[in-house]
Protein backbone atom coordinates (compact mmCIF):
# COMPACT_ATOMS: atom_id res chain seq x y z
CA UNK A 1 0.00 0.00 0.00
CA UNK A 2 2.67 2.30 0.64
CA UNK A 3 4.44 1.90 -2.77
CA UNK A 4 1.39 2.34 -4.38
CA UNK A 5 1.02 5.73 -2.49
CA UNK A 6 4.46 6.70 -3.26
CA UNK A 7 4.34 5.85 -6.94
CA UNK A 8 0.86 7.34 -7.14
CA UNK A 9 2.09 10.61 -5.85
CA UNK A 10 5.96 10.54 -8.01
CA UNK A 11 3.68 10.18 -10.96
CA UNK A 12 1.39 12.93 -10.17
CA UNK A 13 4.58 15.14 -9.76
CA UNK A 14 5.73 14.02 -12.98
CA UNK A 15 2.68 15.10 -14.45
CA UNK A 16 2.36 18.61 -12.42
CA UNK A 17 5.95 19.17 -14.19
CA UNK A 18 5.43 18.46 -17.57
CA UNK A 19 2.23 20.43 -17.17
CA UNK A 20 4.13 23.20 -16.41
CA UNK A 21 6.53 23.07 -18.79
CA UNK A 22 3.69 22.57 -21.36
CA UNK A 23 1.84 26.02 -20.10
CA UNK A 24 5.19 28.30 -20.39
CA UNK A 25 5.15 30.52 -23.05
CA UNK A 26 8.10 32.53 -24.60
CA UNK A 27 6.47 35.52 -26.52
CA UNK A 28 7.98 37.86 -29.29
CA UNK A 29 7.55 40.93 -28.65
CA UNK A 30 9.08 44.11 -30.25
CA UNK A 31 9.42 47.78 -29.84
CA UNK A 32 9.90 50.99 -31.97
CA UNK A 33 13.31 51.76 -29.88
CA UNK A 34 16.93 51.43 -30.17
CA UNK A 35 18.35 48.62 -28.19
CA UNK A 36 20.27 51.39 -26.44
CA UNK A 37 17.04 53.47 -25.28
CA UNK A 38 15.41 54.10 -22.11
CA UNK A 39 12.32 53.14 -23.41
CA UNK A 40 13.49 50.20 -24.56
CA UNK A 41 14.47 49.30 -21.15
CA UNK A 42 11.23 50.05 -20.14
CA UNK A 43 9.96 47.48 -22.37
CA UNK A 44 13.11 44.89 -20.82
CA UNK A 45 11.96 45.74 -17.23
CA UNK A 46 8.29 44.67 -17.89
CA UNK A 47 9.15 41.58 -19.36
CA UNK A 48 10.92 40.48 -16.65
CA UNK A 49 8.05 41.98 -14.00
CA UNK A 50 5.60 39.38 -16.06
CA UNK A 51 8.17 36.58 -15.69
CA UNK A 52 8.65 36.90 -12.00
CA UNK A 53 4.74 37.83 -11.13
CA UNK A 54 3.56 34.66 -13.75
CA UNK A 55 6.62 32.50 -11.88
CA UNK A 56 8.39 31.61 -15.13
CA UNK A 57 4.94 30.49 -17.42
CA UNK A 58 5.09 33.99 -19.59
CA UNK A 59 8.19 34.64 -21.11
CA UNK A 60 8.67 37.57 -23.20
CA UNK A 61 10.90 38.35 -25.54
CA UNK A 62 11.71 42.16 -25.68
CA UNK A 63 13.53 42.63 -28.85
CA UNK A 64 14.38 46.22 -30.01
CA UNK A 65 13.59 47.99 -33.74
CA UNK A 66 14.28 45.76 -36.40
CA UNK A 67 14.98 43.02 -35.13
CA UNK A 68 11.89 41.26 -37.00
CA UNK A 69 10.20 44.00 -38.72
CA UNK A 70 10.98 47.91 -39.24
CA UNK A 71 10.25 50.74 -35.79
CA UNK A 72 6.65 52.00 -37.41
CA UNK A 73 5.64 48.28 -38.61
CA UNK A 74 4.99 46.76 -35.07
CA UNK A 75 1.39 47.24 -35.00
CA UNK A 76 0.54 45.76 -37.81
CA UNK A 77 2.83 42.81 -37.47
CA UNK A 78 1.37 42.51 -33.99
CA UNK A 79 -2.16 42.36 -35.76
CA UNK A 80 -0.98 39.72 -37.85
CA UNK A 81 0.69 37.53 -35.63
CA UNK A 82 4.42 37.79 -37.07
CA UNK A 83 5.08 38.93 -33.61
CA UNK A 84 3.19 38.34 -30.62
CA UNK A 85 3.16 41.89 -28.62
CA UNK A 86 4.64 45.36 -29.43
CA UNK A 87 5.92 48.37 -27.46
CA UNK A 88 5.76 51.80 -29.16
CA UNK A 89 3.61 54.49 -28.80
CA UNK A 90 0.21 55.39 -30.83
CA UNK A 91 0.94 58.82 -32.45
CA UNK A 92 3.09 56.77 -34.99
CA UNK A 93 -0.25 55.48 -35.70
CA UNK A 94 -2.25 58.84 -37.33
CA UNK A 95 -1.71 57.66 -41.02
CA UNK A 96 -4.24 54.74 -40.00
CA UNK A 97 -6.43 57.11 -38.16
CA UNK A 98 -5.46 60.40 -36.74
CA UNK A 99 -7.57 60.17 -33.62
CA UNK A 100 -4.33 57.57 -32.72
CA UNK A 101 -2.95 60.76 -31.45
CA UNK A 102 -5.25 61.40 -29.08
CA UNK A 103 -4.10 57.77 -27.05
CA UNK A 104 -0.45 58.93 -26.49
CA UNK A 105 -1.50 62.24 -24.02
CA UNK A 106 -1.44 64.95 -27.31
CA UNK A 107 -0.23 68.24 -26.73
CA UNK A 108 -1.33 70.68 -23.98
CA UNK A 109 -2.12 67.47 -21.90
CA UNK A 110 -4.65 67.31 -22.57
CA UNK A 111 -6.13 70.19 -21.59
CA UNK A 112 -3.83 70.34 -18.50
CA UNK A 113 -3.73 67.25 -17.29
CA UNK A 114 -0.48 65.79 -16.11
CA UNK A 115 0.87 61.75 -15.78
CA UNK A 116 -1.90 60.81 -12.78
CA UNK A 117 -4.79 63.24 -14.63
CA UNK A 118 -4.23 60.87 -17.92
CA UNK A 119 -4.07 57.94 -15.97
CA UNK A 120 -7.11 58.73 -13.98
CA UNK A 121 -8.86 59.11 -17.79
CA UNK A 122 -7.56 55.83 -18.94
CA UNK A 123 -8.56 53.84 -16.22
CA UNK A 124 -11.12 56.22 -14.23
CA UNK A 125 -13.05 58.24 -17.05
CA UNK A 126 -13.10 55.21 -19.66
CA UNK A 127 -10.35 56.08 -21.57
CA UNK A 128 -8.61 52.41 -21.73
CA UNK A 129 -12.08 51.42 -23.08
CA UNK A 130 -12.16 53.49 -26.08
CA UNK A 131 -8.77 52.81 -26.99
CA UNK A 132 -8.80 49.62 -26.79
CA UNK A 133 -12.12 50.02 -29.00
CA UNK A 134 -10.71 52.32 -31.25
CA UNK A 135 -8.41 49.61 -32.29
CA UNK A 136 -10.25 46.45 -32.52
CA UNK A 137 -13.80 48.52 -33.96
CA UNK A 138 -12.18 51.44 -36.12
CA UNK A 139 -8.52 50.09 -37.32
CA UNK A 140 -9.96 46.86 -37.33
CA UNK A 141 -7.28 45.18 -35.33
CA UNK A 142 -6.64 41.84 -33.50
CA UNK A 143 -5.14 43.36 -30.31
CA UNK A 144 -5.50 44.57 -26.54
CA UNK A 145 -3.32 47.83 -25.70
CA UNK A 146 -2.26 49.18 -21.74
CA UNK A 147 -0.55 52.32 -21.48
CA UNK A 148 3.41 52.10 -21.11
CA UNK A 149 6.59 54.15 -20.57
CA UNK A 150 5.36 57.96 -19.51
CA UNK A 151 8.27 59.59 -21.67
CA UNK A 152 7.28 62.76 -20.94
CA UNK A 153 7.66 66.13 -20.03
CA UNK A 154 9.76 66.45 -23.27
CA UNK A 155 11.49 69.08 -25.05
CA UNK A 156 11.10 71.23 -27.38
CA UNK A 157 14.00 69.74 -29.39
CA UNK A 158 17.95 70.88 -31.42
CA UNK A 159 18.25 73.38 -33.26
CA UNK A 160 21.65 74.34 -35.42
CA UNK A 161 20.51 78.20 -34.73
CA UNK A 162 19.20 80.22 -31.74
CA UNK A 163 15.49 81.10 -30.97
CA UNK A 164 13.85 84.57 -30.46
CA UNK A 165 10.51 83.78 -31.05
CA UNK A 166 8.39 81.19 -33.22
CA UNK A 167 8.85 83.40 -36.33
CA UNK A 168 12.15 81.62 -36.57
CA UNK A 169 10.70 78.28 -37.21
CA UNK A 170 9.29 79.41 -40.67
CA UNK A 171 11.23 77.50 -43.35
CA UNK A 172 12.95 74.88 -40.66
CA UNK A 173 13.04 71.75 -41.91
CA UNK A 174 12.82 69.62 -38.57
CA UNK A 175 12.18 65.76 -37.27
CA UNK A 176 8.33 65.81 -35.92
CA UNK A 177 6.08 62.91 -36.01
CA UNK A 178 2.38 62.17 -35.44
CA UNK A 179 -0.22 64.83 -34.87
CA UNK A 180 2.81 66.95 -33.56
CA UNK A 181 4.18 67.16 -37.54
CA UNK A 182 0.76 69.32 -38.22
CA UNK A 183 0.88 71.58 -35.15
CA UNK A 184 4.85 72.77 -36.15
CA UNK A 185 4.10 72.81 -39.80
CA UNK A 186 1.06 75.16 -39.27
CA UNK A 187 3.96 77.36 -37.09
CA UNK A 188 6.02 77.54 -39.94
CA UNK A 189 8.68 74.14 -40.11
CA UNK A 190 9.10 72.08 -42.97
CA UNK A 191 8.43 68.83 -41.40
CA UNK A 192 10.29 65.55 -41.86
CA UNK A 193 8.93 62.11 -40.12
CA UNK A 194 11.56 59.54 -39.06
CA UNK A 195 12.71 57.57 -36.81
CA UNK A 196 14.52 58.37 -33.68
CA UNK A 197 17.86 56.46 -35.12
CA UNK A 198 18.14 57.98 -37.93
CA UNK A 199 18.24 62.01 -36.09
CA UNK A 200 22.04 61.91 -36.25
CA UNK A 201 22.83 61.02 -39.66
CA UNK A 202 19.93 63.23 -41.08
CA UNK A 203 21.64 66.09 -39.16
CA UNK A 204 24.92 65.22 -40.53
CA UNK A 205 24.12 65.08 -43.94
CA UNK A 206 21.68 68.50 -43.63
CA UNK A 207 18.72 66.63 -44.10
CA UNK A 208 17.53 68.61 -41.29
CA UNK A 209 18.04 71.80 -39.55
CA UNK A 210 16.20 70.39 -36.06
CA UNK A 211 14.72 67.81 -34.24
CA UNK A 212 12.38 66.64 -31.46
CA UNK A 213 13.42 63.48 -29.75
CA UNK A 214 12.56 63.68 -25.80
CA UNK A 215 15.09 65.14 -23.47
CA UNK A 216 17.84 64.44 -20.89
CA UNK A 217 19.05 61.07 -21.03
CA UNK A 218 17.11 59.89 -24.30
CA UNK A 219 18.72 62.57 -26.32
CA UNK A 220 22.17 62.31 -24.32
CA UNK A 221 22.18 58.45 -25.63
CA UNK A 222 21.67 59.18 -28.84
CA UNK A 223 24.86 62.08 -29.46
CA UNK A 224 22.15 64.64 -30.30
CA UNK A 225 24.61 67.04 -28.97
CA UNK A 226 27.04 66.35 -31.58
CA UNK A 227 25.23 67.84 -34.43
CA UNK A 228 23.09 70.59 -32.66
CA UNK A 229 24.53 73.18 -30.87
CA UNK A 230 21.02 74.44 -29.14
CA UNK A 231 18.63 72.74 -26.91
CA UNK A 232 15.36 74.16 -25.71
CA UNK A 233 12.56 73.01 -23.28
CA UNK A 234 10.32 72.77 -22.43
CA UNK A 235 7.40 71.82 -25.06
CA UNK A 236 3.77 71.58 -25.38
CA UNK A 237 3.79 69.24 -27.62
CA UNK A 238 4.26 66.30 -25.49
CA UNK A 239 4.39 67.24 -21.99
CA UNK A 240 2.53 64.12 -21.44
CA UNK A 241 2.97 61.57 -23.39
CA UNK A 242 2.25 57.85 -22.52
CA UNK A 243 3.65 54.61 -24.74
CA UNK A 244 2.02 52.08 -25.07
CA UNK A 245 2.22 48.23 -25.12
CA UNK A 246 0.32 45.16 -26.46
CA UNK A 247 -0.90 41.72 -27.55
CA UNK A 248 -2.03 39.79 -30.19
CA UNK A 249 -5.72 39.38 -28.87
CA UNK A 250 -5.33 35.53 -29.60
CA UNK A 251 -2.20 35.99 -27.49
CA UNK A 252 -4.18 37.59 -24.76
CA UNK A 253 -6.78 34.86 -24.93
CA UNK A 254 -4.45 32.58 -24.47
CA UNK A 255 -3.74 33.44 -20.86
CA UNK A 256 -4.77 32.14 -18.34
CA UNK A 257 -7.19 34.76 -15.70
CA UNK A 258 -4.57 34.70 -13.36
CA UNK A 259 -1.94 35.41 -16.27
CA UNK A 260 -3.94 38.54 -17.83
CA UNK A 261 -4.02 39.65 -13.73
CA UNK A 262 -0.14 39.61 -13.44
CA UNK A 263 -0.07 41.34 -16.64
CA UNK A 264 -2.12 44.15 -15.52
CA UNK A 265 -0.41 43.96 -12.55
CA UNK A 266 3.36 44.31 -14.09
CA UNK A 267 1.70 47.30 -16.62
CA UNK A 268 1.03 49.38 -13.53
CA UNK A 269 4.37 48.18 -11.30
CA UNK A 270 6.92 48.97 -14.30
CA UNK A 271 5.23 52.43 -15.27
CA UNK A 272 5.75 54.29 -11.66
CA UNK A 273 8.54 52.43 -11.01
CA UNK A 274 10.30 53.26 -14.70
CA UNK A 275 9.41 56.33 -14.10
CA UNK A 276 11.14 57.52 -10.70
CA UNK A 277 14.14 56.33 -12.43
CA UNK A 278 13.86 57.86 -15.52
CA UNK A 279 13.55 60.79 -13.72
CA UNK A 280 16.98 61.09 -11.89
CA UNK A 281 18.21 59.38 -15.48
CA UNK A 282 17.20 62.97 -17.03
CA UNK A 283 18.83 64.95 -14.35
CA UNK A 284 22.33 63.35 -14.30
CA UNK A 285 22.18 63.28 -18.43
CA UNK A 286 21.48 67.15 -18.27
CA UNK A 287 24.44 67.64 -15.90
CA UNK A 288 26.45 65.73 -17.84
CA UNK A 289 25.17 67.51 -21.48
CA UNK A 290 26.07 70.74 -19.93
CA UNK A 291 29.58 69.88 -17.90
CA UNK A 292 30.99 67.01 -20.64
CA UNK A 293 29.34 68.62 -23.58
CA UNK A 294 29.08 71.79 -23.31
CA UNK A 295 25.30 71.99 -24.40
CA UNK A 296 23.46 75.40 -24.08
CA UNK A 297 20.05 74.07 -22.55
CA UNK A 298 18.04 77.53 -23.27
CA UNK A 299 14.21 77.83 -21.77
CA UNK A 300 11.68 78.16 -25.02
CA UNK A 301 10.33 81.40 -25.70
CA UNK A 302 6.72 81.90 -24.02
CA UNK A 303 5.49 83.11 -27.72
CA UNK A 304 6.59 79.63 -28.79
CA UNK A 305 4.74 77.75 -26.18
CA UNK A 306 1.79 79.73 -26.67
CA UNK A 307 1.88 79.75 -30.38
CA UNK A 308 1.90 75.65 -30.41
CA UNK A 309 -1.07 75.06 -28.13
CA UNK A 310 -3.25 77.33 -30.04
CA UNK A 311 -2.34 75.70 -33.33
CA UNK A 312 -2.84 72.09 -31.30
CA UNK A 313 -6.83 73.81 -30.88
CA UNK A 314 -6.76 74.41 -34.77
CA UNK A 315 -5.77 70.70 -35.83
CA UNK A 316 -7.58 69.29 -32.99
CA UNK A 317 -10.76 70.97 -34.24
CA UNK A 318 -9.73 70.22 -37.94
CA UNK A 319 -9.91 66.11 -37.15
CA UNK A 320 -13.02 66.32 -34.60
CA UNK A 321 -14.79 67.77 -37.88
CA UNK A 322 -14.04 65.26 -39.83
CA UNK A 323 -13.94 62.14 -37.64
CA UNK A 324 -16.14 60.70 -35.55
CA UNK A 325 -14.19 58.97 -33.42
CA UNK A 326 -11.61 61.98 -32.68
CA UNK A 327 -14.75 64.03 -31.41
CA UNK A 328 -15.69 61.49 -29.29
CA UNK A 329 -12.03 60.99 -27.86
CA UNK A 330 -11.37 64.58 -28.01
CA UNK A 331 -14.44 65.35 -26.16
CA UNK A 332 -14.31 63.22 -23.44
CA UNK A 333 -10.74 64.04 -22.40
CA UNK A 334 -11.58 67.99 -22.19
CA UNK A 335 -14.82 66.87 -20.28
CA UNK A 336 -12.40 64.32 -17.97
CA UNK A 337 -9.93 67.10 -17.30
CA UNK A 338 -12.77 69.95 -17.03
CA UNK A 339 -13.32 68.62 -13.70
CA UNK A 340 -10.21 67.14 -12.54
CA UNK A 341 -7.44 70.33 -13.62
CA UNK A 342 -9.44 72.81 -11.74
CA UNK A 343 -9.94 70.69 -8.41
CA UNK A 344 -6.36 69.92 -8.47
CA UNK A 345 -5.46 73.63 -9.14
CA UNK A 346 -6.97 74.69 -5.43
CA UNK A 347 -4.64 71.63 -3.93
CA UNK A 348 -1.29 71.97 -5.84
CA UNK A 349 1.10 75.04 -6.13
CA UNK A 350 2.61 75.63 -8.82
CA UNK A 351 5.62 73.50 -9.38
CA UNK A 352 8.11 76.52 -9.57
CA UNK A 353 6.97 78.43 -6.56
CA UNK A 354 9.06 75.63 -4.04
CA UNK A 355 11.36 75.02 -6.72
CA UNK A 356 12.26 78.81 -7.00
CA UNK A 357 12.57 78.89 -3.71
CA UNK A 358 15.23 76.51 -2.98
CA UNK A 359 16.69 76.19 -6.57
CA UNK A 360 16.49 79.34 -8.02
CA UNK A 361 17.13 79.96 -11.64
CA UNK A 362 18.25 83.37 -13.53
CA UNK A 363 15.69 85.27 -14.53
CA UNK A 364 13.15 83.29 -12.36
CA UNK A 365 10.73 85.32 -9.91
CA UNK A 366 12.06 85.94 -6.55
CA UNK A 367 15.67 84.86 -7.52
CA UNK A 368 18.90 86.11 -5.60
CA UNK A 369 20.95 83.55 -7.84
CA UNK A 370 23.18 82.61 -4.54
CA UNK A 371 22.25 79.03 -5.19
CA UNK A 372 20.25 76.82 -3.08
CA UNK A 373 18.59 77.99 0.49
CA UNK A 374 20.02 76.54 3.33
CA UNK A 375 18.34 75.18 6.62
Amino acid sequence: MRMRTIAAAVITAVFAMGAHAQATKTLKMQSSWPASNTLQEHFKMFGERVDKLTQGAIKIDAMPAGQIVPAFEVLDAANKKVIDGWHSISYYWVGKNPAAALFAGPPGGPFGMDHMDWLGWLYVGGGLEMWREFYQNDLKLNLIVWPAHPSSPQALGWFKKPLKSVADFKGLKCRQTGLNAEVYAKLGQSVVNMAGGEIVPAAQRGVIDCAEWVGGVEDLRLGLYSVFKYHYTPGMHENNSVGELGFNLDVWKGFTPAQQEAVNSAVKDTFITWLTKWQKDNADAIEEMIKKHGVRILRTPPDILLASLKAWDEVAAENSAKSPVFKKVYESQRAYAAKVVPAKRYMFPPYSFAANYYWPQEGAPGSDKKGPKKP
